[in-house]
């Protein structure tokens, strides 16, 4: 699979009128620099905002239309921006992209950052002119190296042309912009821990409240927006409120349009931009393909391996928040994978839980010692090893994982994939228990943590 597969050359035509985020790519998947951004009237938005919106309009705007966290909580995003303090003697404030994509099945924001590097340095100046922050940082992902060289070569384009830098646009505004790399930690994907992280610290999630807009980097009023939150920006500038909800499908409460992918033994894996609403059958069937020859689907995830899975049944939802919820789960990243009917459920969920179990951060108990344990579990019934009580005793941890039961949300998501296979596929977890073991009471087998 390849980062520019846009589906059946008969389904995709993409135009600035239906795929704001798209349009501009190329054929041959090479990045779009500054020259040919620009032809494309790229940063015309930009200037836009600076020449014609007072910066509470932008803000303004950017709430009606309604735009959404791409990163797969979903926050409204303009209702964040309104949070960000009123008073004008705070001269010292930072604009963050969290560009620290390891949600595991999920490519969407290495394809932006890659491909069209100044569309996100488009966003990011549009919303530092919203939220008056003088400087911003990309937080990337350590393994996204062709993507910090793209996006280090397109800052320096957009500063050598006066579009960062002081005085920009001739505005008096002046904002710098700098490209971080992180060490590679999927917690690092929580805000607060992002933070920590820039600053030097170890990447554990903070205490709310405070919220980073009072209380961020180095103490000071913080926004932090995922990449493809900030790639809309423009569009929503330069288009207007109206046209970028006319983009969504009847009956999403979602508005605009959402990189959407699929994964898994489907016929053509890839990503696309679609309208939120699309059917999750059409995702699979018209552009993923559907299956490959000789297997079948038996189950699926919306939004990265942190979402729950779901049955071929559930396909005729809509890709939207609510509409995924409606059958059970979260949409999260929207990308989906799909599981063929040779997969064992067991086994893909010991590996899934093995690996929130090495990237949680430890500040807690629940998940410090509860997502190890269950990969215990996981790894007995794998091998046909486990004992009565074991399922019972997953489910409690799944439980006792759940949201609001942990300091941040990473443990929530870790189980929620858990839980949800266990719902849909327990013969296959009471397969792995040994015929003659012993009942053993729920959450009463003892674990040795890290062993």
């Amino acid at each position: 699979m390849t980062l520019t597969s846009f589906g059946p050359a008969n389904l995709i035509k993409r135009s600035p009128e239906t795929h704001p985020l798209t349009w501009r790519l190329r054929d041959d998947a090479e990045p779009v620099w500054l020259d040919e951004y620009q032809a494309k009237n790229g940063y015309a938005a930009a200037r836009k905002a600076f020449a014609d919106m007072a910066q509470d309009d932008i803000v303004q705007t950017v709430k009606d239309a309604g735009l959404k966290g791409r990163g797969g909580a979903g926050f409204p995003t303009g209702v964040k921006w309104g949070l960000m303090p009123k008073d004008e003697s705070i001269n010292i404030r930072y604009l963050l992209c969290n560009a620290d994509e390891m949600e595991p099945n999920t490519w969407k924001d290495r394809m932006l950052m890659e491909q069209l590097p100044h569309l996100l340095i488009e966003g990011m100046l549009i919303s530092a002119r919203a939220l008056k922050t003088y400087r911003g940082y990309i937080f990337l992902r350590g393994e996204y190296t062709t993507a910090a060289k793209h996006l280090n070569r397109a800052v320096a384009e957009a500063k050598a042309a006066g579009l960062l830098g002081k005085n920009i646009l001739g505005s008096g505004f002046d904002f710098e912009l700098f490209v971080h790399t992180g060490a590679g930690r999927y917690i690092c994907g929580e805000e607060t821990a992002l933070i920590n992280s820039l600053e030097g610290r170890r990447a554990n999630p903070r205490s709310k409240p405070p919220f980073p807009a009072a209380v961020g980097v180095w103490g000071k009023p913080t926004c932090v927006n995922n990449v493809e939150t900030l790639c809309n920006v423009p569009a929503i500038i330069a288009d207007g409120v109206d046209w970028y909800k006319s983009l969504a499908r009847e009956g999403s409460e979602d508005m605009g349009t959402k990189l959407m992918g699929f994964s898994g033994k489907v016929k053509n894996p890839g990503l696309w931009e679609l309208p939120f609403g699309v059917t999750a059958r059409e995702l699979f069937e018209d552009y993923a393909g559907g299956m490959r020859d000789g297997y079948t689907l038996k189950a699926w995830q919306p939004g990265g391996a942190g979402t729950g899975f779901l049955l071929p049944e559930h396909l005729d939802a809509q890709m939207y928040a609510g509409g995924i919820g409606k059958v059970g789960t979260r949409m999260g990243t929207g990308l989906a994978m799909a599981v063929d009917n040779t997969v064992n459920m067991v086994s893909l969920l010991r590996n899934m839980e093995q690996f929130f179990a090495r990237e949680s951060c430890g500040f807690c108990t629940p998940c410090r010692d509860g997502l190890p344990w269950s990969v215990k579990l996981l790894m007995a019934l794998e091998n046909g090893e486990g004992r009565q009580g074991d399922i019972e005793t997953l489910l409690g941890l799944v439980g006792f994982l759940g949201p609001g039961k942990t300091f941040c949300a990473h443990a929530p998501g870790a189980v929620e994939p858990l839980g949800s296979a266990i719902k849909y596929f327990r013969s296959e977890f009471e397969a792995g228990i040994a015929p003659t073991s012993a009942a053993v009471p729920p959450l009463a087998r003892p674990i040795v943590v890290g062993a």
